[in-house]
């Protein structure tokens, strides 16, 4: 991580806040993650896969941070997608946040509590099948193509907590951590809405199953149990859905996380339960199940997990992952997996299956 520190800065109306001799911080950094993938998976007639391909995601960080005589630290984050594929994504991030010793407050678009304070289940690559799948390797394509019907609508199979708004601009409070407790809340006044507004507010169309305000609660622990390490927490997600239709409903989502950590050992399970926004006939709640484990040696890490996706539209995912992980220098890890997909269908006659094998880098800067 680059700094460059700017002192004596001294701003004109604002004076009375930041004083003449206030020094701030401003980091430039970010990661790449790169991996070459060769991949295995059940095709249709008129549909080839490409047995081996690059894949990708980098970002770009800039954080700028100050602490005032009075002890509040007042700092603004951006994060950059770099890759063209993520051009939706830009930015990935942005908000401004305070803090103290009353805890945190962030303001702008950026993930809310139940996912800043989601714990997730150890992994064999936390790029691939960690909370948040970065990089997916499977052709969204043929009988694979019920990777779109997920959760998330897309191809990723992601247990993060941002289900039902996203990152759109919120309001969040982080507690201080009290004995290892540590709570949040989150307000996201529009979940429809487009990131990034600064011209008027979002109107109102009463279209049914449009997400307006949405409502995060989470809570986390991190503490020690004899010679046991335990990160515990859960969260829940509450969006108010707008109009009304007999196949909607408010979106409604919860998790629960459980990892320890036993020497160089770790274990844990995780749990997500959401919804949808539907009912009645439509209804497709979508609960899903991830245990995993990882040991832990010098430079090296080994981990596996194993992640279920339940559908009530009939489609379930099961998906096995293990692999290595080698750290070459701070920040920077060689990474080796081997994964596989099962994809099955209520009827029958969609199922697919398919194997990956990754090998690959992160660099972080």
């Amino acid at each position: 991580m680059k700094k460059l520190l700017l002192a004596s800065v001294a701003v004109g109306g604002l004076a009375f806040a930041a004083p003449a001799h206030a020094e701030f911080n401003l980091d430039v950094g970010g990661y790449f993650k790169g991996y070459g993938a060769f991949v295995s998976q059940d095709e249709t007639t008129g549909t080839d896969v490409v047995g081996f391909d690059l894949l990708r995601d980098t970002e770009l960080h800039v954080n700028f941070e100050t602490t005032l005589d009075n002890g509040l630290t007042v700092g603004a984050m951006v994060e950059l997608a770099v890759d063209a594929a993520d051009a939706a994504e830009i930015p990935n991030e942005s908000y401004a946040y305070f803090s103290g010793n009353w805890g945190r407050l962030n303001v702008g678009y950026e993930d809310g509590v139940g996912y800043l304070l989601q714990v997730g289940a150890p992994s064999a690559d936390s790029n691939i099948d960690g909370l948040r799948q970065y990089i997916q390797p499977f052709a969204n394509t043929g009988n694979m193509g019920d990777l779109s019907g997920n959760a998330g609508s897309d191809a990723r199979l992601d247990y993060d907590m941002v289900t039902g708004n996203g990152k759109n601009d919120k309001i969040s409070y982080l507690s201080p951590i009290m004995s290892g407790f540590q709570v949040g809340v989150s307000l996201t006044p529009d979940s429809s809405g487009p990131a990034g507004d600064r011209e008027g507010v979002d109107t109102d169309t009463d279209a049914a199953a449009t997400i307006q305000e949405t409502y995060e609660l989470a809570v986390r622990y991190e503490g020690q149990v004899q010679n046991v390490g335990v990160i515990a927490g859960a969260g829940y997600t509450h969006g108010a859905q707008e109009g009304s239709s007999a196949t909607t409903d408010d979106r409604t989502a919860w998790n629960v996380g459980l990892d320890l950590d036993i020497g160089a050992f770790g274990v844990g399970v995780a749990y997500m339960s959401d919804n949808n926004a539907l009912d009645g006939a439509a209804e497709a709640d979508t609960d899903t199940l991830v245990i995993g484990a990882d040991y832990t040696t010098g430079p090296f890490k080994i981990g596996a997990s194993y992640y279920n996706q339940d559908n009530d539209n009939g489609v379930e995912y099961d998906r096995y992952t293990a692999g290595v992980s080698y750290e070459y220098g701070p920040g920077m890890t060689f990474r080796g997996s081997i994964q596989q997909l099962d994809v099955d269908n209520a009827t029958g006659t969609d199922d697919a299956d398919g194997t990956a094998v990754l090998l690959g880098t992160q660099v972080n800067f």
